[in-house]
């Protein structure tokens, strides 16, 4: 699917009120990068990083549910202002549903951003189920937004605008174009 968005879609994203993403491959580019010492290094696009802030801000929850465990992750999140930070959680349904009860929220209301195998429970359940450009073909089948940009590569920020458009947002005169 290209940028243009289908009404259908654009209705689903105006009725999110959390959006979850995961992390390796989606909020960075999947490679996973060591020092000598062996220290582990992520990127992430600082982009990505305004539009989860301008979520929060704008009262839309963010959550990231991810299979590995790492302390750049949960700085990063923390620097953001990300509250719902689940890392090692192989079974991310059993985390999406806690939090979904936590915050009272309905499948309709939740959009999930994956790239990989492992996330695929979540997007058969979520309201907004998306891919990365980059995303396993397994992914791309079940997600109802296939987006054009890849993981950590403003895959994120382009959820976030359209999310932001969608709940008539606007920032120091800025109207989010989400639908392109």
């Amino acid at each position: 699917m290209d940028d243009q968005l289908s009404s259908e879609l654009t209705e689903k994203a105006g009725q999110i009120r959390l959006v979850i993403f995961d992390v390796d491959g989606v909020l960075t580019d999947g490679g996973l990068y060591f020092t000598d010492d062996g220290r582990e290094m992520k990127k992430f696009n600082v982009k990505d990083g305004l539009g989860i802030s301008l979520l929060i801000k704008n009262n839309i929850e963010v959550a990231v549910i991810t299979g590995r465990n790492s302390v750049i992750v949960a700085d990063r999140m923390r620097s953001l202002g990300v509250n719902h930070v689940y890392q090692g959680r192989l079974n991310k349904l059993e985390t999406y549903e806690n939090l979904k009860a936590a915050l009272q929220i309905e499948d309709r209301q939740v959009a999930f951003v994956g790239d990989d195998v492992i996330d695929i429970p979540i997007m058969e359940k979520c309201g907004l189920p998306v891919a990365v450009a980059d995303a396993h073909d397994s992914v791309i089948k079940k997600a109802c937004w296939v987006l054009s940009k890849k993981g950590g590569d403003g895959a994120a920020r382009q959820v976030c605008d359209v999310l932001l458009d969608s709940h008539n947002v606007t920032i120091n005169g800025y109207e989010f174009t989400g639908r392109q």
